[in-house]
């Protein structure tokens, strides 16, 4: 009774073990936090000179609303396609022959050498054809917040969004590098003009669950030896 107690502590331990070890999802570098608070200006003390300019209220009249300082907001259309194809053919062909033949010996009979042949005939093909594809195409609009100035100007953008209908949430996940120069009139740049794009769609809820495999399959699957 003690060994069988024994061997289940074990295999449930093993279990558990593997099920922590297996990675359900693939993770994606999105930049975290996905959003950031603006910088607190302390306020300056500017004694009341009755003038219309005031230096801590200033802001330019024709100044073009443009992500800038951390904690503003930028709209980012996502439009991402990727097709890769790569194709290979190898062939080998490789055939040879020889023959021998044994006309005479010394003290030996012609007729007997009549048989005294040998041939020999080898032949070797190979041919391999393969073939990949990949192809991946993303669309759709996010407004990610700035989270990180560079020195250089440029701007760390983050983003998330999440949509939750009934059992399930439909989660969405942004994050680049941004050049100023790029964002175009109206606060919005194309991902296609920022650098080290992540980007990351996931669903929660039921409907995600049934589209993966249970706990014991994964064990077994990334257990198995073959």
């Amino acid at each position: 009774m003690h060994t069988l107690t024994r061997l289940v502590t074990a295999a449930g331990a093993l279990v558990m073990a593997g099920c922590t070890a297996i990675q359900r999802v693939p993770p994606v570098d999105v930049v975290q936090p996905t959003t950031a608070a603006p910088v607190a200006v302390a306020p300056v003390s500017v004694q009341a000179n009755g003038a219309i300019f005031q230096a801590d209220r200033y802001r330019p009249l024709v100044e073009d609303h443009r992500a800038r300082l951390v904690g503003d907001t930028l709209m980012v259309q996502i439009t991402e396609k990727i097709s890769a194809t790569q194709k290979s053919n190898s062939s080998v062909d490789k055939s040879g022959s020889i023959e021998a033949g044994i006309t005479a010996l010394p003290g030996v009979k012609a007729a007997r050498l009549a048989r005294a042949n040998a041939a020999g005939e080898s032949a070797n093909t190979f041919a391999g054809k393969g073939v990949t594809e990949s192809s991946n195409d993303f669309s759709g609009t996010i407004t990610a917040t700035v989270v990180q100035v560079l020195p250089n100007g440029h701007l760390i953008v983050a983003g998330e969004k999440q949509i939750g209908v009934n059992a399930n949430v439909d989660v969405l996940r942004f994050s680049g590098q941004v050049d100023p120069r790029a964002i175009a009139p109206g606060n919005s740049v194309q991902s296609t003009q920022i650098a080290n794009v992540r980007v990351e769609q996931r669903g929660r809820g039921q409907a995600a669950e049934a589209q993966s495999a249970g706990w014991l399959s994964r064990f077994f699957l990334t257990m198995w030896p073959i």
